[in-house]
Order: structure tokens, then C-alpha cells, then sequence
């Protein structure tokens, strides 16, 4: 490898300049985030019925936590790569993993099956995360009316996800569990068609130059030091006689060596897949512990939210997709509001704290459900928490951009990104652990009283960061 010199900071190619070109470039960002948010909350109604087809209860959890594993350890590598190489190529190639691995999925025989083409969708959603998000950067230079199309792109993924589950429980119940994996690849062949077409193919400048080098070792380490911990948690308290000790702690000490070997040798290479710049002062370091407990709390609640109204309160999978739907598709109501009061704000970290107490509230409003529990009040509970999310998640990426150097702003991305899936798998793995350990309803009261302090650090996380002094900055910058 080449030696510790950093390499210079490069501009992606000027982007469209017609208010047409950047709408439709947008649409292509769009369709894909569609695609991503229908890939990861389609099955959420459909796995109680699956996991009963395929005699697969006691690994109900490993199927999202094989999806959010997948994911959690290729955003940061895609992303990295999405800054070296141009964000298009990988974006098309993520809607290819995806459709595959969803036919795949629907084929499946057995639950061990069904697990392993899961996790592949997880690369492909890893990939396609890394580059959606990382997109309007590009575009947009200017955070002011960024924020705006952040706001777009999340709404449309909440509005996607808030339909996925519904989908999911329609088809299910219509026609069985198996044609819920094939709307997928319906939703992929107009993504693919958009982006084709309409995304522009942004290099970055002096990518013809040969200069750039993948760091494979680095990518290997990560993808290790990401997954082997989360895997580790995962085997080593698995119920029905499926937990294997020694492997989890063989996979656990493999997690801690890759993180010991990660950090120096990223530090002496000159493309490294993980630059540690990008962590080096508190923001960001906090930010991406809120992202952490920002991923947990949204997926103990998309997760395990279906299973506690089919099998404890008696609804059906496709009226658990009704319920479920305000949770995902009241987001676009924080995204939208928080992207109007974002340019007014001094400290727009307040929006975020504001997002983590009012999380808080909600948890704690689905944590009162029982078989009594008026609709109202259920849909009413998931609305307060699609809301809070809104305010946090376009945030959370927003931010990190902004506090990233322009060359890292697509491994910025990722990375909180990635803190976000890794919160999520580590979630679903804990409360999938709690109900093996005691039952349905206790082991998600467990992890919806657990959401309520995440919930809380989030917000208090969020009040230590100082966006002001960024906002400062970036003010005094154009004005010179």
C-alpha cells in the first residue's frame, strides 16, 4: 500500500443545471429509496405466516437480523466506494441484488433458506442506502436546499415503507405469503428504468487518473468488525436448543482483533476504505451513537410491532399493516416540518432533541397496548413515533455532511448509516432474544421500555452537539 500521505480532496463532476434535469436525477434517487424501504418493511406482516409455513419460529429474529447484518456491513464500504468511483454503477447494481434476491426469497424451501437470501438483499440494501442517501449531495451542494430534497427522499421512504407493510399483508392473506417477495422486482424495474435514463454518471474529478486503489484488506477488516460482534450475540442466545457458545465467542474475539487491526492500518494507507477523519472530533462521534440508538428503537418498532397486534391482540396480517402504517408514513410530517424550520434555526440540533423526547413519548404509548386498546389510540401511538423519526433520521445524515470534508461526504453518509443498521440488528436481536426467553407479549415490553431510554440518551446526545459553530462557518465561507 501506499503510504499515509492523504490524498487531495476531489469535486464530483458539475452536476445538472436545469431545474428538469435535477427533478427527474431526483425521481431516480427516489425510486430507488422506494425500492430500499419496500425491501426492508415488506415482510414485516409477512413473517409471522412464514416463519409458521416453514416451522421456523425460533428463527423468526435471524431473518431480519441476517437482512440488517448484510446491510449494516456493506453501507460503509459502498459508500466509501460511491465517493471514488461515481454513486450511479452502484445504485443499478444494488436494484439487480435486490430483485434477485427477492424472487430468491420466494422460492424458498425452508427458513435457512429463506435467511440466506435475505442477507443478500441486506448487501444490496447496504449498497443501495449507501448511494441514495449520499446522492442529493451531490446535486445540492448547498446544505439550505438540501435539507429540502433530504426531507423529499425520506418522505418518500417513509410513504414507501407505510405502504410496504400493507402490501406485505394483502398479499399475504390474498394470495399467500410467498407473493408478497415478488412485488419487489416490480418496484425495481421502474427504479432501474429512472436511473438509467435520467441519474447522472458522476465521477469524482480525477477518477480517469487510475489513482484511486480499493482497499480490500481495510473493506475485509470492517466487514468483520461490523458483523462478527452482532453475530456473535445473535448465535450465542439463540433459544430451541440452536445457541452455539463457543462459536459466538470465537465470533466475538474476531470482532475485537478486526477493530484492533482496523484502526492503525487505516491510519497508513492512502486510500483507506474507512478514512478516521470523518470521526475525529465529538459531533460526529455522537451523532453516530444516536444514529445507533435512533436504528434500534425504529426497528424493535417495525419489527415486533406486527407480531405483538397478530398474535396478542388478534388482528389480521393485513390489518396489522393498516395499524402499523402511521408509524412509517407519518415521517414525511417530521421530515417536512423539520425541513421547514431547519434554515430558521441558530441550533438546529434542537430539532433532534426535540425528535428523541417525543420518540420517548411514543414508545411508551405502544408499551400501554392490550386486546382493549381502541384503534384510535394505537394509530395515534405509531403516528407520535413516525413524527419523532421524521425529525431525526433526514438529521442525522444532514448533519454528518455538513461536518464532513466535501471528499468524505458519501462515507459520512454511510456511516451514519451504518450505525443506524447496526443499532437495528443489534434491536431485533435483543427483543428477538427477550421473547424466546419468556414470551411474546413480555419480550416486547422489554424492548419497547428499552426504545423509551434510547429514546432519551438520543436527545440528550443530540443536545451536546453543536451545529451552530458548523452553520458559522459555512456562513463565513460563501460570504468570503
Amino acid at each position: 500500500m501506499n503510504a499515509a500521505a492523504t490524498p487531495p480532496a476531489e469535486s464530483p463532476a458539475e452536476p445538472p443545471r436545469t431545474k428538469r434535469d435535477l427533478l427527474m436525477a431526483m425521481a431516480g434517487v427516489s425510486a430507488t429509496v422506494v425500492l430500499a424501504a419496500f425491501d426492508s418493511t415488506i415482510v414485516s406482516t409477512t413473517l409471522p405466516r412464514v416463519a409458521e409455513a416453514l416451522n421456523g419460529m425460533a428463527l423468526y429474529a435471524w431473518v431480519g437480523t441476517g437482512y440488517l447484518l448484510a446491510t449494516a456491513a456493506s453501507i460503509l464500504i459502498f459508500g466509501r466506494l460511491g465517493d471514488l468511483f461515481g454513486r450511479k454503477p452502484w445504485m443499478l447494481l444494488s436494484i439487480a441484488i435486490i430483485a434477485l434476491g427477492s424472487i430468491s426469497c420466494g422460492l424458498s424451501q425452508s427458513m435457512e433458506q429463506l435467511i440466506a437470501f435475505r442477507t443478500l438483499q441486506g448487501v444490496g440494501g447496504g449498497m443501495m442506502i449507501a448511494t441514495a442517501f449520499a446522492a442529493p449531495a451531490d446535486l445540492f451542494p448547498d446544505a439550505k436546499e438540501r435539507v429540502r430534497w433530504l426531507a423529499l427522499v425520506s418522505a418518500t421512504f417513509a410513504m414507501a415503507s407505510g405502504i410496504g407493510p400493507l402490501l406485505g399483508g394483502a398479499a399475504t392473506q390474498a394470495l399467500g405469503w410467498r407473493a408478497a417477495f415478488f412485488i419487489s422486482p416490480c418496484a425495481a424495474i421502474v427504479a432501474m428504468f429512472l436511473l438509467v435514463r435520467y441519474f447522472p454518471r458522476m465521477r469524482p474529478a480525477g477518477a480517469q487518473s487510475g489513482g484511486q486503489r480499493i482497499d480490500w484488506l481495510g473493506a475485509l477488516l470492517l466487514v468483520i468488525a461490523v458483523s462478527a460482534p452482532l453475530a456473535a450475540m445473535e448465535l450465542g442466545f439463540a433459544p430451541g436448543g440452536h445457541a452455539h457458545p463457543m462459536a459466538a465467542l470465537a465470533l466475538a474475539v474476531a470482532g475485537i482483533a478486526a477493530i484492533a487491526c482496523l484502526i492503525p492500518y487505516e491510519r497508513r494507507i492512502a486510500w483507506p476504505i474507512f478514512p478516521l477523519r470523518v470521526i475525529a472530533q465529538p459531533e460526529p462521534q455522537l451523532l453516530n451513537i444516536a444514529s445507533l440508538a435512533v436504528g434500534a428503537v425504529m426497528f424493535i418498532l417495525i419489527f415486533f410491532s406486527p407480531l405483538l397486534l397478530q398474535t396478542q391482540m388478534g388482528y389480521t396480517p393485513s390489518e396489522a399493516g393498516l395499524l402499523l402504517t402511521p408509524l412509517v408514513a407519518a415521517i414525511p410530517v417530521g421530515s417536512i416540518v423539520s425541513g421547514y424550520l431547519f434554515p430558521k434555526q441558530t441550533e438546529p440540533q434542537r430539532l433532534m432533541v426535540f425528535g428523541g423526547c417525543l420518540l420517548a413519548v411514543g414508545s411508551l404509548m405502544v408499551l400501554t397496548f392490550n386486546a382493549d386498546s381502541p384503534v384510535i389510540w394505537i394509530l395515534a401511538a405509531f403516528f407520535v413515533n413516525g413524527t419523532a423519526l421524521g425529525f431525526l433520521l433526514p438529521n442525522l445524515t444532514l448533519f454528518m455532511q455538513m461536518l464532513s470534508e466535501r471528499r468524505d461526504v458519501g462515507v459520512a453518509s454511510a456511516l451514519v448509516q451504518t450505525t443506524r443498521a447496526i443499532g437495528s440488528a443489534a434491536g431485533t436481536a435483543l427483543v428477538g432474544i427477550a421473547i424466546a426467553r419468556s414470551s411474546v407479549l413480555d419480550g416486547v415490553r422489554m424492548g419497547l421500555v428499552f426504545s423509551a431510554v434510547l429514546a432519551l440518551i438520543c436527545a440528550y446526545l443530540a443536545h451536546r452537539v453543536k451545529m451552530k459553530n458548523v452553520l458559522t462557518r459555512q456562513a463565513a465561507r460563501r460570504n468570503a
